[in-house]
């Protein structure tokens, strides 16, 4: 087993609560930072300097090094790299048209095998007794595109999961170049692709530096791809579908464990990190887009997105809002 760096216990603060007809019922705690249009931190709440695990929300930095080894990505083929899409059929589609330019099959993926992420692809898949399938997996377009560049650079298609991989290595010095700070830690990824670990700070500072890009570059062809895709990237009924689609031109992206990062359309940029996980979803958006609201972006075409309603009986009786 790797070694665990020794660290202290992050000092999380409250950044969300849950009220239920006048009472407070929880309280998410976690660590929030924002960057202003100039890439300052203009607004910091809990432990945004020590490392973290982004999960997904790293993915753009993942796309970037696959462009970086050239791999053929353009357009929603490009979001669905940087995504984690919801298992539709069409998103399944993209990724099985990727391996075949490159001349693979599905069966050269690492990733495991699962059922669709999205609640309208999963139901749908549960009605026909469909069985799961490592292209409905929803890292299924990253590792596609992973796949294309091992193609492209003549690399071993094989082994491309493993940390000392050349793609990997590049991954991790684009990840290191884009966050401003040095990888803290590797680990395994939920599908079973590296995870560098960095802090919350250097994860806003990444999508930061790649939005505030020249158009064409590699860096920008990431986000730009995204924002024009916000299908491709997650999926019907998703939170960063929704916001991309609402406000065109913002950068939306989700990391497993309570992860968010948003760039706004005018540079602005917030990272999120709620310590329970957040795994119904409904604390992590609000207060990376309050954090946006705060440092001066302009937040209106999503404010219903500022509280997640609670429900009793079937009636809103309560809110989660951002503290």
């Amino acid at each position: 087993m790797p070694q665990v760096p020794t660290l202290p216990p992050p000092e999380y603060v409250p950044l969300a609560e849950v009220t239920r007809s006048g009472m407070r019922e929880s309280v998410h705690y976690g660590a929030v930072v924002a960057l202003s249009a100039t890439g300052g931190i203009a607004h910091a709440r809990g432990p945004v300097h020590q490392p973290m695990f982004p999960r997904s929300a790293a993915k753009p930095f993942q796309a970037l090094a696959m462009l970086r080894a050239g791999a053929p990505l353009e357009g929603a083929d490009l979001a669905l790299a940087a995504g984690s899409h919801s298992g539709e059929d069409v998103h399944a589609d993209r990724a099985r048209s990727i391996l075949e330019r490159a001349g693979l099959t599905p069966d050269a993926l690492h990733c495991p095998e699962d059922a669709p992420l999205g609640r309208a692809a999963r139901e749908a898949f549960l009605r026909a007794g469909r069985a799961p399938h490592r292209l409905l997996m929803n890292c299924s377009g990253k590792h596609a595109g992973m796949l294309a560049a091992c193609r492209a650079r003549g690399w071993d298609t094989d082994t491309y999961t493993s940390p000392g991989h050349p793609l990997q290595v590049l991954v991790r010095e684009t990840t290191e170049e884009m966050a401003g700070e040095p990888v803290a830690h590797t680990a395994v990824d939920g599908c079973g692709a590296p995870q560098f670990a960095l802090s919350l700070a250097g994860l806003a500072r990444g999508l930061w530096r790649m939005r505030s890009s020249p158009e064409g570059t590699p860096q920008r062809r990431v986000v730009d791809a995204m924002s024009a895709h916000p299908g491709d990237v997650a999926g019907t009924d998703r939170t960063d579908t929704e916001l991309m689609t609402l406000m065109p031109g913002m950068v939306a992206k989700i990391g497993a464990e309570g992860v968010q990062v948003l760039v706004a359309p005018t540079g602005e940029a917030a990272a999120v990190k709620i310590s329970d996980g957040d795994a119904e979803g409904r604390a992590r958006a609000l207060v990376a887009l309050d954090a946006l609201r705060t440092v001066g972006a302009d937040v209106s075409p999503v404010r219903d997105r500022l509280r997640a309603r609670v429900h009793g009986g079937g009636a809103p009786v309560g809110a989660v809002r951002p503290l």
